[in-house]
């Protein structure tokens, strides 16, 4: 029975071949799109599940309060809180500090390289997460100030092989490590990107800039592994007031713990509190994945039960000779099945072909798990569903016809007025436009942020991090610059000008409220010429400028909106100080309001100090008057002349600043792409299902036009019950994607508000994408001679 039902489905499959490579097509395509989106999601849900501890595995955040007062979780701790929970709890089995740096310049022979990706970290890292070493012992990494962990990637890079146990690398053409052990190249699924670990001792050794045993300083993620069985609740109560304690302070932040399970979908916190993050984005493209699937399935019940009529004789004929409604349910099935797996087979080889533009394009290196058993169960299981959800409908629907109504020309002819049929194509479209929608909005998001006032000029502007001997030279450096013309202004800084800068929650001031007081300001810092140098606006006073006032050592800057919390009217001469008042500055200007950090966000209180802060990094604001390559040419040079142990790495500040919409830029492309998609797919069934009504109405456009109707008469018959299914599709799509998108912008403190004209577009353009794909048919059908049909019938 099962032989005879796949070779009559064989049969039928070769016997309409047009319609057979619209439904494999359709199919493939759309199980293409979502075992794309599906490999993605896929590699998103196990970020560092691979861990062998993973369901005791913790970060610990700290708890402060916001610029508006409300509860702010940070996923960082000052460095001697590890040591202290590693002695003091017996919870705790394992701890580790994890800090990142990327500015040491790796030495091995006559190579060099500088912007490698590396951590700091505690020995017992390799206890907490399951890395897996190619050599060396786990337990014997990190123990020695001069050892050094690295990926086979970094070894392949600097030795040309992965047999490099005991060799040497130098650091900054200073310190000399000795390679302790080989990682396996980190998975593209977690949160770390190091290529080499160093000692936490190391770090420690490097003194100012890098350790920092305050307690009062938020710096450096921590990491536990609790001892089994311990109640996470139980032991957040007990270390909640740690740093309390041991700072002797009660207005600082608390602790709590936040699990693996929730690091990577769930990092986004709202009044202390974990509220989503990525898992928004994971549970949009899974609603995705979906309905590109089932957008492909209505295609094939759509495009199978408008064959109906030519299928009518041999289900009645079947019936006649006593074949049950069952047997003709199971041939339709697997008429189904066989489709499914042809264009499974067909969607295998597009996500092969697909795949490394995918990857560019979402960020990450994805991959087939050939050699998986687990995966060829999950593509059959895939197929099998594909098959059950596009067969069913059209196997009992084809399947209930009777056969005296069969024969005597009575039964529901596949029209395509057919209720079931309309519902359908509705839905298709439905899907198709609210992806539309979405996309038009997410893109006008990215560009209102990126239109923002940012309060500085990045053009012509670089950035260079402090690495080698610049620091030192920073003077000889900045005046080599302006001598040669390549700079108008240099300024050295405590960071990048597009970050967040350095936290604080300890500044005073006159006629403070002590809830201000708990508020998160942000500090940045300068030597000189920063507002001449960003761009930026000077609302009263003037800029901090250390040379030609010593004393600004002791001033600061503040940006409008902390003049606005501190409730400054004349807020030039005010003095600012830390908590225990051993330290004050003194107010000496006032800027227009940056962006700092995310452009969607508020602007936060930004306080600017004087040279008595630490610096990372210069800001060059290049001549104007000359070309970019020129002046990156002479500002080569001066930093060849002194730095030259390091190459000349720079970034453009508006490149970085770009940077901060990649997300956004990502899911719109996503999102564009996969409507694109659903669109395709659509309109390839409404083209199958177009040919079929004209095919059936080939008599009656015959008549007709005998009768004189004209060929746009004919095409508008043909045309007007499509067009009145999208525009139905449109009015449905409407409220449902205006409440989603609303839904989205809440995340975003600067945001649009949804225009009209977003709606109408995308219902015009869903329009003439159908109208344009129902009129090969419907004109073709127009133009035909009326006695070629006629004759046909």
């Amino acid at each position: 029975m099962l032989s005879n039902h796949f070779k009559i489905a064989f049969r039928n499959l070769m016997g309409g071949k047009s319609f057979s490579i619209i439904n494999i097509g359709g199919l493939a395509v759309g199980m293409a799109g979502a075992a794309l989106i599906a490999l993605w999601l896929q590699n998103e849900i196990s970020f560092d599940k691979f861990h062998e501890h993973k369901n005791r595995l913790y970060q610990v955040y700290g708890l402060t309060n916001s610029a508006g007062g409300e509860p702010v979780a940070i996923p960082a701790t000052s460095q001697p809180l590890a040591p202290t929970l590693q002695q003091n709890y017996p919870e705790v089995e394992a701890v580790t500090r994890v800090k990142d740096v990327d500015q040491f310049l790796i030495r091995v022979d006559d190579k060099s390289f500088t912007g490698i990706q590396g951590a700091f970290a505690d020995p017992s890292f390799l206890q907490l997460f399951s890395f897996p070493l190619v050599e060396g012992s786990k337990n014997a990494q990190l123990n020695a100030i001069s050892s050094i962990v690295i990926t086979e990637k970094l070894a392949r890079k600097l030795f040309g092989t992965t047999d490099v146990l005991h060799k040497t690398i130098r650091l900054d053409s200073v310190d000399h490590f000795v390679v302790t052990g080989i990682l396996k190249d980190l998975p593209p699924n977690t949160r770390f990107t190091f290529e080499y670990l160093l000692p936490w001792d190391y770090l420690k050794k490097l003194g100012s800039g890098w350790s920092n045993e305050s307690w009062l300083s938020n710096n450096t993620p921590t990491y536990v592994l609790l001892k089994p069985n311990t109640n996470p609740a139980a032991f957040t109560a007990k270390i909640k007031d740690l740093t309390q304690r041991y700072a002797g302070r009660r207005d600082v932040w608390t602790h709590f713990l936040f699990p693996l399970s929730q690091w990577h979908l769930y990092a986004e916190f709202e009044n202390g509190k974990p509220v989503g993050g990525r898992i928004e984005t994971v549970r949009v493209f899974g609603l995705i994945a979906a309905f590109i699937l089932l957008i492909a399935c209505i295609n094939f019940m759509n495009l199978s039960t408008a064959r109906s009529e030519k299928r009518a004789k041999e289900i009645g004929v079947r019936k006649v000779a006593g074949a049950g409604r069952g047997s003709l349910i199971g041939q339709f099935i697997t008429e189904a099945f066989l489709t499914a797996c042809l264009a499974g087979a067909v969607a295998l080889l597009l996500v092969m072909l697909a795949l490394p533009s995918f990857d560019m394009l979402i960020g990450t290196q994805l991959s087939i798990p050939y050699q998986q058993y687990s995966f060829w169960l999950w593509t059959f299981g895939f197929v099998v569903l594909t098959s059950l959800l596009a067969g069913s409908y059209p196997a009992f629907y084809l399947s209930s016809f009777q056969p005296v109504g069969i024969f005597t020309k009575q039964f529901k002819k596949s029209q395509l007025g057919l209720s079931p049929r309309k519902v359908l194509v509705v839905l298709q479209f439905t899907f198709a436009i609210v992806l539309v929608i979405a996309t038009m909005i997410v893109r006008d998001q990215i560009i209102y942020g990126q239109e923002r006032d940012k309060g500085y000029a990045n053009t012509d502007l670089i950035q260079v991090s402090f690495v080698g001997d610049i620091e030192k030279n920073y003077g000889p450096i900045k005046q080599e610059l302006i001598r040669s013309g390549a700079a108008v202004s240099v300024t050295k800084t405590m960071t990048d000008l597009t970050n967040d800068g350095w936290r604080s929650w300890g500044l005073r001031w006159p006629g403070e409220n002590p809830k201000d007081t708990n508020t998160a300001i942000t500090l940045f810092s300068s030597d000189a010429d920063l507002i001449k140098t960003a761009g930026m606006t000077l609302v009263e006073g003037r800029d901090i400028d250390g040379y030609r006032y010593p004393a600004d050592s002791f001033s600061v800057v503040l940006n409008e909106t902390a003049v606005k919390l501190m409730g400054f009217k004349n807020p030039i001469g005010q003095t600012l100080s830390n908590r225990d008042e051993k330290r004050s500055w003194r107010v000496v200007g006032v800027v227009k309001d940056y962006i700092v950090g995310s452009p969607y966000n508020p602007i936060p209180p930004v306080v600017i100090q004087g040279p008595g802060a630490w610096f990372n990094t210069m800001h060059i604001k290049f001549n104007p008057a000359n070309s970019t390559a020129e002046n990156l040419a002479k500002a080569e040079d001066a930093f060849k002349k002194y730095n030259p142990a390091y190459p000349f790495d720079y970034q453009f500040v508006d490149q970085d600043y770009s940077r901060k919409f990649e997300n956004e830029q990502r899911t719109k492309t996503l999102a564009g792409l996969f409507a694109a998609l659903a669109i395709f797919i659509s309109c390839l069934g409404l083209f199958g299902l177009t040919s079929f009504t004209v095919e059936q109405s080939r008599k009656e456009i015959g008549i007709r036009k005998v009768l004189g109707a004209t060929v746009s008469q004919i095409v508008t018959l043909l045309s007007t019950d499509i067009l009145k299914l999208v525009l139905m599709a449109f009015l449905i799509a409407t409220p449902i994607t205006w409440y989603a998108m609303s839904q989205w912008l809440q995340d975003y403190s600067y945001r649009i508000r949804i225009s009209g004209w977003i709606f109408a577009a995308a219902g015009l353009l869903a329009l003439v994408i159908a109208l344009l794909t129902v009129s090969f048919h419907t004109v073709k059908a127009a133009l035909m001679n009326p006695v070629k049909s006629l004759r046909s019938e």
